[in-house]
């Protein structure tokens, strides 16, 4: 099982500084930073350090993905934020339990005594929203539908059409947003019935507490994802 760690960055060297040094390169196959378009120093500091770098054309997480996907050479990608929000020491527990025979495994910041510090009562209601209606409109059984943190078989992105606009575009334009396909990868695992697991894996505060989250605009262009989900995706394959 060859592992590629997505690390997403966009104006993080303060974050990269700190976290990346705490990811050991034996844990994984490839290491690949995929940048947004830093001017901080955050893509010298990776490219100083051996850290293979892509910087995106298109503005938003699910286009960094589609585009550095001829990339990713590992079989398995585990994608992971730098901002001091992702744990690296979870990376092995991650690992250990694909290697169980799942599909996708979630580092859960609500599964057991695991806490987010980075949440206020916003995100903290709007997680758990969410994620209770991803469960009841798709017959989910998750406790975090929609964090970054987690490891699944680089085949869902093209089984589950992640990697195509048509899932988006509609929700995106609506809202004037873009989107991450995290939470679209949790609706379509669950309705395909597919091997999923959860670990315990804190979140702690983001590294200068700076956050980048259009809470309305994606809180709402998800939502209406979810909704149109239930009823025009049905891919048999």
């Amino acid at each position: 099982m060859k592992i590629s760690l997505l690390v997403m960055t966009i104006n993080e060297v303060d974050g990269m500084t700190q976290i990346m040094p705490r990811v050991k390169r034996e844990w994984i196959d490839q290491i690949l930073v995929i940048d947004g378009g830093s001017t901080d120093g955050t893509i010298e500091y990776a490219r100083e350090h051996g850290y293979e770098v892509y910087i995106q054309k298109q503005k938003g997480f699910r286009h960094a993905y589609t585009e550095a996907l001829p990339l990713i050479r590992g079989d398995v990608v585990l994608t992971f934020s730098p901002d001091g929000n992702s744990i690296p020491e979870l990376i092995p527990d991650l690992v250990t339990k694909m290697k169980e025979g799942y599909d996708m495994v979630i580092a859960s910041r609500y599964l057991g005594n695991a806490k987010s510090e980075d949440d206020d009562i916003v995100t903290a209601f709007g997680n758990w929203f969410f994620t209770k209606t991803v469960n009841f409109l798709h017959s989910g059984s998750y406790t975090d539908a929609m964090v970054i943190y987690r490891i699944y078989k680089k085949h869902l992105i093209y089984d589950l059409e992640l990697d195509k606009d048509n899932a988006y575009r509609t929700a995106e334009r609506l809202f004037a947003t873009k989107i991450s396909w995290e939470p679209l990868l949790s609706v379509r695992a669950a309705k395909k019935k597919l091997k999923v697991a959860e670990i315990p894996g804190d979140e702690p505060p983001r590294i200068n507490g700076k956050r980048k989250l259009k809470i309305l605009k994606w809180g709402a262009a998800y939502y209406f994802q979810f909704i149109r989900e239930k009823f025009f995706w049905r891919k048999n394959t």
